[in-house]
């Protein structure tokens, strides 16, 4: 069987919409349609049922679902370990989000590279949502996010606990003491922001949002103010006096975990596993 179809239906399962998957997968709905009919005929059962909502499993679509994200994930595997370098013995490939890359994720690639000879490692930046997609698709073997994902066949095991505190410059910086309108709204995604409201229900909008801690960061550091970051990052500045702790204000728990194929590799993942916790302290 083509393994681009198996990916396909997987496809349209997630979007449950053949226009959708069409889109995601950068093909014509035409495609989308052809590809499935023939693997359609192949099972000889019909595996969707379209309508105006989009479409829906039939029951041997359902059947055919335990085995399609094996299929794509054993391809995947031999693909890589066929195309493997000279001196290796085992394709890894690892990816994070933007705010988890440094340090953790780099000082996990220097111990790799000490501890694990034998690992090719192809690493990889994104956002969670479509780190775990890959996971689930065959094409990540560990996915490191802050929001643990509820996916069949997905496993999230917890890394590391981390807190956001809010800091803040001091009434120097800015002249004038702190105003509503310098604090800095960072997106720590839904639960953070749910939180957030039930903390401060009569908050006013912020003037200025970012959605990357760093950057928000640097504004901070350069026009005064004051805003949520991890407890581990902004440590250094806490110590030597750039950033304060605001008084009385609620932390929230922010936890990483690494996210991986329930059908995975053991003994890869204990491996992977013993680097993913040497390199959390440094981040905590």
């Amino acid at each position: 069987m083509d393994i681009s179809a198996a990916r396909t239906f997987l496809e349209i399962v997630k979007t449950g919409s053949f226009v959708s998957a069409a889109s995601n997968l950068n093909l014509t709905q035409t495609a989308v349609s052809a590809r499935i009919r023939v693997l359609e005929e192949q099972l000889d059962r019909p595996l969707f049922v379209r309508n105006k909502a989009g479409a829906r499993l039939t029951a041997a679509g359902e059947q055919f679902l335990r085995f399609a994200a094996t299929m794509v994930q054993v391809w995947e595997r031999a693909r890589k370990s066929v195309a493997l370098p000279p001196g290796r013995e085992m394709a890894v490939t690892v990816g994070a989000e933007l705010s988890l890359w440094d340090p953790f994720l780099r000082d996990w690639l220097l111990w790799v590279r000490d501890a694990c000879p034998e690992f090719a490692v192809n690493a990889q930046i994104d956002d969670a949502e479509r780190l775990v997609d890959r996971v689930q698709e065959g094409l990540l073997d560990v996915a490191i996010v802050y929001a643990a994902p509820q996916r069949p066949g997905v496993i999230a095991e917890l890394l590391f606990e981390e807190k956001l505190v809010m800091v803040s410059t001091t009434s120097t910086d800015l002249g004038h003491p702190l105003r509503p309108e310098d604090h800095v709204r960072i997106d720590w995604g839904d639960a953070f922001a749910a939180s957030y409201q039930a903390a401060f229900p009569d908050q006013p909008n912020p003037v200025v949002s970012i959605s990357y801690g760093p950057l928000a960061l640097d504004y901070i550091l350069a026009k005064g103010g004051s805003g949520y970051f991890r407890q581990g990052f902004v440590h250094p500045y806490l110590e030597d006096g750039r950033l304060a702790l605001v008084p009385d204000s609620p932390e929230f728990s922010y936890s990483a975990y690494a996210v991986h194929s329930a059908k995975a590799d053991k003994g890869v993942m204990e491996r992977i596993r013993v680097g993913l916790r040497a390199a959390s302290p440094r981040v905590m």
